[in-house]
């Protein structure tokens, strides 16, 4: 899992953008991809800092990957940019 974060103004709400390549596959499984990961970012919700950027992207073999893997892949891509910037 592939994450980064830019700071922004601390008053304004986290912020989201999913990348997912043409090498997850056709359209159907991009989105279906996109759709798990939104799912996963709004699982762990309370990681996020207000005022940040977050851009998640899946790397080759994570498109297989079943929504647990993804979701604590997400979690722990998160606590490290968090620990950070601390």
């Amino acid at each position: 899992m592939v994450t980064c974060a830019v700071v922004g103004l601390p008053s304004e709400p986290p912020r989201v953008a999913y990348a997912v390549g043409r090498r997850a596959g056709g359209a159907v499984a991009r989105n279906k991809v996109r759709r798990r990961l939104r799912a996963a970012t709004r699982a762990h919700a309370r990681e996020l800092e207000p005022g940040r950027a977050y851009l998640v992207g899946i790397v080759g073999a994570q498109v297989s990957e079943p929504y647990s893997a993804l979701s604590s892949s997400l979690e722990a891509a998160l606590r490290a940019l968090r620990e950070e910037s601390s």
